[in-house]
């Protein structure tokens, strides 16, 4: 298998036949073998039944149905999973991500890149969704050191080895690049187009953008400190640890040498909080270490990503 779309689907009944007709132009005057993963995440509407009829017809078409809502990553998570291709395209179903950028994807695999994402240039949105977005974007960069317009995009383009390598849970999906650059891919962004929503209606809002900052502090550490959580328990310990120290050691050198009362001095107060403060820090980062190495040990988890072997 040369390609695979991998679509998560969810309330898209109206969208899907448009959807399935443009997509398959497209790929026929591509002339390559291709396959069509549409995971229907929990859809409480007729995508499913949709689904079938188009399965029925066209054995390209493979469809995964969730058996409630678990959310846009696990449906990507899942088509990952079972694509067989050795380009996989993910993209949305909502006719706002058009299949004919999907070429200019593939060219830029070809010129080396692992992952190519979309860039929404002429996004087709309001304000209340673009402004959130906006931020979101340049936070994302800024604390992950991956610096690309548009995070937000569905449409992207992974080598086999990326998409299946990508350990998704959560809402992760949205912090791909980040994630993929961690494990070595080389990435790219190019413009592609956006539509405005045809049928239905959105599925994010204003809400999503306090979860994208919480899952933000999440990716952070797990780029920067998933095998070494010592250091990041153990600096803010060893300073609280040092601080305290300092502190109870000066306490001392008065009470020795100059006989100062030293009980109602809330000074004392402080420099025995931050020892403890310290210790704890740095126990915690103890464990969290030990943990990690029963993990990856039981689970045979490796700590590296290969690209191939010849």
């Amino acid at each position: 298998m040369e390609i695979s779309i991998v679509i998560p689907v969810y309330n898209e009944e109206q969208a899907l036949p448009k959807l399935y007709n443009s997509l398959k132009k497209v790929l026929e005057s591509l002339q390559k073998k291709y396959e069509i993963i549409l995971v229907d995440d929990g859809s409480t509407d007729r995508t499913w039944e949709v689904l079938s009829v188009l399965r029925a017809k066209d054995d390209s078409l493979k469809i995964i149905r969730f058996t409630r809502n678990f959310g846009q990553t696990a449906a990507i998570a899942a088509g990952f999973y079972h694509a067989q291709g050795e380009v996989i395209i993910a993209m949305d179903a909502d006719l706002q991500n058009d299949p004919v950028d999907i070429p200019y994807f593939l060219s830029k695999i070809e010129e080396g890149y692992d992952l190519v994402s979309g860039w929404r240039k002429n996004r087709k949105d309001s304000l209340k969704r673009k402004f959130p977005s906006w931020i979101a974007n340049w936070l994302i960069g800024k604390i992950t050191g991956v610096k690309i317009h548009d995070y937000g995009c569905s449409l992207k383009a992974y080598r086999s080895w990326v998409a299946k390598n990508l350990h998704l849970y959560g809402e992760m999906h949205r912090f791909i690049p980040a994630l993929a650059a961690w494990s070595g891919a080389k990435i790219t962004e190019i413009p592609v187009r956006h539509h405005p929503r045809q049928f239905g209606k959105t599925k994010y809002g204003l809400s999503r953008t306090f979860k994208v900052i919480l899952d933000l502090i999440t990716v952070k550490f797990l780029l920067s400190y998933a095998t070494k959580p010592l250091h990041f328990f153990g600096l803010p310990g060893l300073c609280s640890l040092v601080t305290g120290l300092a502190i109870c050691l000066y306490l001392s050198f008065l009470k020795i040498f100059f006989h100062a009362q030293l009980a109602q001095r809330p000074l004392l107060l402080l420099g025995v909080l931050l020892l403890f403060i310290g210790v704890q820090f740095i126990s915690l980062g103890l464990l969290a270490e030990m943990n990690m190495r029963i993990y990856h040990e039981t689970q045979k988890k490796p700590i590296y990503v290969i690209r191939e072997i010849r």
